[in-house]
């Protein structure tokens, strides 16, 4: 059913809904923690090791697991109530990061608990976003998840900014410690001000006792992408994030080429989640039927300023290129609402950690392919590599999105084994 214009909805709206509020302060206390926590485990490995290989090792575990643990995990979003879930999940990290933070705890426990500690992340992202389209209706979805698009690159930004600075008052264990509080802070708001809900509607049936398998779960929420033209463009486009992100992976070796140091390094680091902030906030302020109108041609402009790095312009272009870029893709906002509300809600969990894994194993394969095209060129071609693919992708996305989203007949199977059946 096609999405159509309403009312404009204000991010003040959103944030008078109770249920919405207590999410979100609860995810941004937490990103905030879990910021800190990426510095402080970094400086305590430099510190004890002297190794930079295992220094990034360490750093790499704070996102790798999460590739495995979303697919694995986030069917029991559809199997567990959502909200006894991300409780359970908070309480499980805040233990397993006060772990972490102990003073002597050996460095491959460290590394056993921060693992655990990802995993548990994927079934609480998977009840969270599956949970906010039963607490904000229509606009008020796409609005929100606005406002958590921008609270997220707002707290990288502050990890940039801030995060050395705080661990060098506290310390690494008192990061830790920091972020353990934070877990159980928002697992006590979840408990406090968000309702009890049922399990997903077709949780119990003989539907689902069929599918009681974790690999059957997976294969049905694969069947309901792959069978719907829609869905398949939405993801399509969701993906590119891969190529967009690679600036971000390159700016180190990028600003030495201009001859900078951690000042440059940090300001394009900064650029690209400061112009997804402001693209976010500019894009809701248009009606649904231009946004959902606009997401094509944003994914294609997305790559025009990485194209324009191979030109090698100064730092301020640079930067003004990577917050372009940044920007632009901000498409993202609307291309995920509209996907999430299209997924069934009996398997809008498992389907969301799906793609999910699929985005964050994106993320990393396109930061070592081009990586290693920085090391063999330079940073500057890597990332116009990158944004020519990126571009030339995108023109094919966009072209199917437009087909589909003009003539809005494309039907989404809420039976995944009608679905599966597609696949055989």
């Amino acid at each position: 059913m096609p999405e159509v214009d309403v009312e404009r909805v204000t991010f003040g709206a959103v944030l008078r809904v109770v249920e919405f509020r207590a999410l979100w302060v609860a995810e941004a206390q937490s990103m905030a923690g879990d910021q800190l926590a990426r510095v402080a485990l970094s400086v305590m490995v430099f510190d004890r090791t002297g190794s930079p290989s295992l220094t990034a090792l360490v750093y790499a575990l704070t996102f790798l697991p999460a590739i495995v643990g979303g697919a694995l995990l986030s069917g029991l979003a559809d199997r567990i109530p959502r909200r006894s879930l991300m409780i359970a999940c908070d309480l499980i990290r805040a233990v397993l990061v006060g772990g972490m933070a102990l003073p002597g705890t050996p460095l491959p426990v460290v590394c056993c608990l921060l693992v655990v500690t990802v995993l548990a992340g994927r079934p609480f992202t998977a009840a969270q976003v599956a949970l906010l389209p039963d607490i904000l209706a229509g606009e008020s979805y796409v609005v929100g998840t606005g406002l958590r698009m921008i609270t997220d690159q707002c707290a990288q930004l502050a990890g940039f900014a801030g995060g050395g600075i705080a661990i060098a008052v506290i310390g690494a264990q008192g990061g830790l410690a920091a972020d353990a509080v934070t877990f159980a802070v928002s697992a006590l708001i979840i408990r406090l001000f968000v309702r009890r809900r049922p399990k997903s509607v077709q949780t119990g049936t003989a539907a689902v006792r069929g599918l009681g398998t974790v690999w059957l779960q997976m294969r049905a929420a694969t069947a309901i992408v792959l069978t719907s033209p829609r869905l398949r463009a939405l993801v399509g486009l969701g993906l590119l994030a891969g190529l967009h992100v690679v600036p971000e992976g390159v700016a180190a070796p990028y600003a030495a080429d201009l001859g900078g140091g951690p000042v440059a390094i940090g300001l394009l680091m900064a650029a690209l989640p400061a112009g997804t902030a402001l693209g976010a906030v500019l894009i809701v302020r248009f009606t649904v039927r231009r946004r959902l109108r606009l997401i094509g041609p944003l994914a294609l402009a997305a790559a025009l300023p990485m194209i324009a790095c191979a030109a090698r312009p100064d730092l301020p272009v640079s930067i003004v290129l990577w917050f372009l870029t940044g920007m632009c893709s901000a498409y993202q906002l609307q291309a995920a609402a509209s996907f999430v509300r299209a997924v069934p809600d009996a398997h809008r969990g498992q389907t969301v950690g799906l793609v999910g894994s699929a985005l964050i194993a994106t993320q990393g394969l396109g930061i070592v392919i081009f990586g290693v095209a920085a090391q063999h060129f330079s940073a500057a071609s890597a990332i116009a590599l990158a944004g020519g693919l990126a571009l030339a992708l995108a023109a094919l996305l966009a072209r199917s999105w437009a087909l589909e989203y003009g003539s809005g007949t494309s039907e989404i199977s809420s039976d995944p084994t009608k679905a599966a059946a597609h696949l055989s």
